[in-house]
């Protein structure tokens, strides 16, 4: 009973800290995103600077509240591999909401701060629209299979529009996060798919076939990510509470142009299904070797 009052208070009052910590970072955020809309682009690059390091500031504060309130004992290997000048795409098992949480907290200052691709139509979320953008998360314009069959001079326009998107990274350092199972790990789901693998949902190649695609050659590192809870998958509240005592991540790196070079992707990918297959079979591969060291790691899958 005092254990589980304990965690309670822990919990809310780091629940508090996350949320005044938010409103405190983001508030510059906002107010630097409106300068960035002046379209002088030496202008933009020299306010990003400023907004990157609001973000960094941010995610140290949430690291420094974890440390003090979580007690969690971390397991990192594979850090020293990297540096924050470098330009990485990264790709990692998916199980909690904590994954997100888990991966600022390894990588903050060790590699640029982490973006997600969006879907173009979300840069119009008030507010927080507008933060995405200044904080240079590339927004994709895709068009539906069926919209381009009957528009076929259109072909090809989406990927042109995003890798324009993206050419401000052609200076600038960035890391890019995929989720390549697309959704949390859950049984439910595992037992749907019949996925063939024990720890893991089936990893789908089309989100970083279109990274690839779009950034192919601004990106030089791959960086697969394999987070492991030993003592089951936690909620958010679970790892606030300071209910998580060990979370185990493995770093493997690989340089992008041994994927280019040996053949394994290349921009036909949306239209060669050969090509798509000799991907996904790579990327089956990964998958059963990061499902081999969850194996060797005693990974469960049982709730906290």
């Amino acid at each position: 009973m005092v254990k589980a009052l304990l965690h309670h208070i822990v919990g809310t009052i780091s629940v508090i800290v996350y949320f005044l910590n938010t409103v405190l970072w983001a508030t510059p955020i906002i107010l630097l995103s409106v300068f960035k809309l002046i379209p002088i682009p030496a202008w933009r690059r020299f306010v990003s600077y400023f907004l990157d390091a609001c973000a960094t500031a941010w995610i140290s504060v949430n690291n420094l509240n974890q440390r003090i309130s979580g007690g969690t004992k971390w397991q990192v290997n594979g850090l020293d591999q990297l540096t924050a000048d470098d330009w990485y795409l990264v790709i990692a098992n998916h199980q909690s909401w904590v994954d997100i949480l888990v991966l600022q907290r390894v990588f903050n200052r060790k590699i640029p701060f982490l973006k997600f691709f969006l879907k173009k139509e979300l840069i119009y979320v008030p507010i927080l629209g507008l933060a995405w953008w200044a904080l240079d998360f590339p927004f994709m314009r895709r068009y539906a299979k069926s919209f381009l069959a009957k528009n076929p001079h259109l072909k090809g326009k989406d990927m042109e529009t995003t890798r324009k998107a993206c050419e401000k990274f052609r200076t600038k350092p960035v890391s890019i996060m995929n989720f390549v199972e697309g959704t949390r790990f859950t049984q439910a789901k595992h037992e749907r798919q019949a996925s063939p693998f024990t720890h893991l949902l089936k990893p789908k190649s089309g989100g970083i076939a279109f990274v690839l695609s779009a950034m192919g050659e601004q990106l030089h590192k791959l960086i697969d990510v394999t987070i492991d809870y030993p003592e089951g998958v936690p909620s958010f509240w679970d790892f606030v509470s300071g209910k998580v005592r060990n979370i185990r991540v493995n770093i493997d790196v690989m340089p992008i142009k041994d994927i280019m070079e040996k053949g394994i992707f290349n921009d036909n990918y949306f239209d060669d299904p050969q090509v798509r297959a000799r991907f996904q079979t790579w990327l089956n591969e990964r998958w059963l070797a990061k499902d081999t060291l969850l194996d060797s790691l005693n990974a469960t899958q049982k709730p906290l």
